[in-house]
């Protein structure tokens, strides 16, 4: 099955015929200053989506691994003073009700992106679901995990390219635009994120509009007040200076190949 638009909430959808969606956000949340910061920044420029980690899997035990519940509550809180959407990630099918009590989208990362356990757990769940490409994933397999979410019944499936493995060892991972331009050729909405495919944050204006120009409906962007002292992913994190600039050329670009981003207020019910 394919998914043309995928709802997020009455006001905010996904795909083809829709307006381009801006997700952004810390990579993890640390503290609610942290986060009411990086909302109140988004909310000024009209965006309605907040992405945040509670629950972080590092590849090292000894990295951040996250606040938990308290970070979905700081999540839920920001996000509803700001009338934003949430969207988190859960870990493991025990995380999936405990997230959805919170969020208003389920991320499910590229690490899990062939966790079936948990592809069926979302799947079995009335929330959207942002699945991510696994970093050593074909697209087939991509889209295939999408079908395992979809045959327990739920269809609101929006597929994230967040960048793959290569050989290449310049950036952090090799975002593959073609992969966006394919999948949405098989009929789903796909945003880009442009974060985690560069690692680096002087590389993600680059990497969005190359996105946003091969077809992606919308971006997931990694933002920090503190970048340097960010407890996850601070190189590729965007300090809130830079957004409102970003934000205007993801615009020209998106305006360019005929994709709307609208400006709403922060006071729009969500």
């Amino acid at each position: 099955m394919t998914c043309a638009d995928v709802a997020l909430s009455p006001q905010v959808a996904v795909g083809a015929g829709q307006p381009l969606v801006l997700m952004a956000g810390p990579c993890a949340v640390e503290s609610f200053a942290q986060t009411h910061a990086v909302a109140a920044a988004m909310a000024a420029l009209g965006l309605r989506v907040l992405r945040g980690g509670a629950f972080k899997p590092r590849t090292s035990p000894d990295s951040f691994q996250g606040l938990g519940e308290e970070g979905l509550r700081i999540l839920r809180a920001v996000a509803d003073e700001f009338g934003m959407l949430v969207v988190t990630e859960a870990l493991g099918v025990a995380h999936v009700p405990l997230v959805a009590q919170y969020a208003d989208i389920i991320q499910i990362g590229s690490r899990n992106m062939q966790h079936f356990p948990l592809l069926w757990a979302v799947g079995e769940v009335d929330k959207p679901v942002l699945l991510k490409r696994g970093f050593m994933s074909t697209v087939r397999e991509w889209l295939l995990a999408a079908e395992h979410i979809a045959r327990r019944g739920n269809e609101r499936i929006v597929l994230c390219e967040r960048g793959i493995r290569t050989f290449e060892t310049a950036t952090r991972n090799t975002l593959d635009v073609q992969a966006i331009a394919l999948a949405r050729a098989e009929g789903w909405p796909v945003v880009g994120d442009p974060s985690h495919a560069a690692g680096r944050a002087d590389l993600v204006l680059p990497a969005a509009l190359a996105a946003v120009a091969a077809g992606a409906d919308g971006l997931l962007v990694e933002v920090h007040p503190r970048p340097a002292q960010a407890l996850s992913d601070g190189a590729q994190s965007l300090p809130l200076e830079a957004l409102p600039d970003f934000v205007a050329a993801v615009q020209r670009v998106a305006a360019a190949v005929g994709r709307a981003m609208p400006t709403l207020t922060p006071e729009a019910p969500a």
